[in-house]
C-alpha cells in the first residue's frame, strides 16, 4: 500500500491515538472527552484556527495552505469524520476495550477520527495545497443526525466549502481496497415505534384479556409482505423489527408490547410504501384482534447520494494512494444508512468506503467482537491528504 511517508512515519502514533479513543467511547451528543482529545490534537498540530460548539461536541479545524487561494473566498474543501460509540457491550477482550460499560466502538469512527487527524497533523505540518481545508469532527452520526444539526447550524456558512467528504471503514473489503459508487452508496432510514394496546389478563384466563404480544408476534408476520409484495422487484426496501418488549413474568399477559424496528429504501415512492404498510398492518391486525396500534414511523436520514463529479475526485486520491486494481467501484448500494447524507444533499460531495478485512474470521460492524484495523490508517490519512492536495494544488 502506497502511502505517504510522513504519515508512515508517525503510524505507531496513530495507533496510540486510535486505541486511546477506544477505550474511552461515548454515545452520540455525549462526545465530550473525545472532542477535548481532538481539540487539544489539533491545536498542538498547529492548525489555524480549532472551531467548537456545532452540534454541541462537534469541531472544525481549519488549515489554510499556502498560494493566492488560501485567504477569505478561496477554494476550500471539507473532510469529515464521526466521534460516536454505540449502546453495545464489547465483547473483543483487547487490551484497550471500552472502559465504559454498555458502550463500544463497534463502527470504527475511533478509527475515522484517528484516520482525519493524522491526515491534519501532516496537512499542517506540509501545507503543500493553495487553498482551505477543513477538517470536521462530527458528532452523533448513530441515530441522532449529528450531520444535520451541524448543517442547521451552519457548519457551510461559517466554512465556506467548495465540496465536502466522507469515509467509512468497511471490514468484508480487503484491508487497503477502496470501494465507490455514484449516485446512492448509502439507505434512507426510518425509526419504526409500534405500541400494541391490548387488555390484560392471567395467563391461565387468556379469554379473559386481549394478547398483545399475540398481535405483535401476526404483525411481525405480515411485515415480511411488505416488500415481497408491495414495493418493485426492481427497488429496494428492508423493513426490520428488531426490538419487542412486554410482559414481566410467567403468568401475566400484559396490557401493553412495545416493538421498535428500522425501515430502508433508495427512492422515495419506495418509502411512502414502506410506511404505508407499516401503518395499515399494525393497525389493521390490531384492530381485528379488538386491540388499538399506535404506530409511529420517524424519517430519520436521507438516502446517501454521491456526486458523480465528486465521486470522480475521490476516485482520483483513492488510485493515488492504493493504486488501480486497489480502488473498485461497488456492484451495489448498501442498506445501511449515513447521516453525511445531509451534508451532501447541502453540498458536493462524495462518500468512499476503505475496506479493513483480515480474513475470513473479521466482524461487522455493529457486533460487539469488531475492532477497527489499525493497519490502514496511514492508508485512510494519506487519501484525505492527497485529495486536499488534489483538489487544492499549489501553482509552479
Amino acid at each position: 500500500m502506497p502511502i505517504l511517508n510522513r504519515i508512515a512515519e508517525f503510524h505507531a502514533d496513530m495507533t496510540a491515538w486510535r486505541h486511546d479513543l477506544h477505550a474511552h467511547p461515548e454515545l452520540a451528543l455525549q462526545e465530550k472527552r473525545t472532542s477535548a482529545v481532538v481539540q487539544a490534537m489539533l491545536t498542538e498540530f498547529g492548525v489555524d484556527e480549532v472551531v467548537t460548539g456545532l452540534a454541541r461536541t462537534g469541531v472544525v479545524g481549519v488549515i489554510r495552505g499556502r498560494g493566492a487561494h488560501s485567504g477569505p473566498g478561496g477554494r476550500a474543501i471539507g473532510l469529515r469524520a464521526d466521534m460516536d460509540a454505540l449502546p453495545i457491550e464489547e465483547a473483543t477482550g483487547l487490551p484497550y476495550a471500552s472502559k465504559h460499560p454498555g458502550v463500544m466502538h463497534a463502527c470504527g469512527h475511533d478509527g475515522h477520527t484517528t484516520m482525519l487527524l493524522g491526515a491534519a497533523r501532516y496537512l499542517a505540518e506540509t501545507r503543500n495545497f493553495d487553498g482551505t481545508v477543513y477538517v470536521i469532527f462530527q458528532p452523533a452520526e448513530e441515530n441522532l443526525a449529528g450531520g444535520e444539526i451541524m448543517v442547521k447550524e451552519g457548519l457551510f456558512e461559517r466554512f465556506p466549502m467548495q465540496q465536502v467528504f466522507g469515509m467509512h471503514n468497511w471490514p468484508t473489503v480487503q484491508a487497503g481496497t477502496f470501494t465507490w459508487r455514484e449516485g446512492p452508496v448509502m439507505a434512507a432510514v426510518a425509526n419504526i415505534e409500534i405500541t400494541i394496546t391490548g387488555k390484560g389478563s392471567h395467563g391461565a384466563h387468556p379469554d379473559h384479556g386481549i394478547d398483545p404480544i399475540v398481535v405483535s408476534a401476526q404483525i411481525v408476520s405480515a411485515f415480511q409482505s411488505i416488500v415481497a409484495r408491495s414495493v418493485d422487484p426492481t427497488e429496494s426496501g428492508v423493513v426490520t423489527i428488531g426490538h419487542i418488549n412486554g410482559g414481566h413474568t410467567y403468568n401475566v399477559i400484559p396490557e401493553t408490547v412495545e416493538m421498535k424496528g428500522t425501515a430502508r429504501w433508495f427512492q422515495p415512492a419506495v418509502g411512502d410504501k414502506l410506511e404505508a404498510g407499516v401503518r395499515r398492518l399494525a393497525t389493521g391486525i390490531a384492530a381485528s384482534f379488538g386491540a388499538t396500534a399506535e404506530v409511529v414511523f420517524d424519517r430519520a436520514y436521507p438516502p446517501t447520494v454521491n456526486d458523480a463529479a465528486a465521486t470522480q475526485m475521490a476516485v482520483g486520491a483513492a488510485r493515488t494512494v492504493a493504486g488501480d486494481a486497489r480502488v473498485v467501484p461497488m456492484k451495489n448500494p448498501t442498506m445501511g444508512g449515513e447521516d453525511f447524507a445531509f451534508m451532501l444533499n447541502a453540498k458536493q460531495g462524495a462518500y468512499i468506503m476503505l475496506g479493513g478485512g483480515r480474513g475470513a474470521d473479521d466482524h461487522m460492524v455493529h457486533h460487539p467482537a469488531y475492532d477497527f484495523n489499525d493497519e490502514i490508517l496511514p492508508v485512510g490519512a494519506s487519501y484525505w491528504a492527497t485529495l486536499a492536495e488534489q483538489l487544492l494544488p499549489r501553482e509552479g
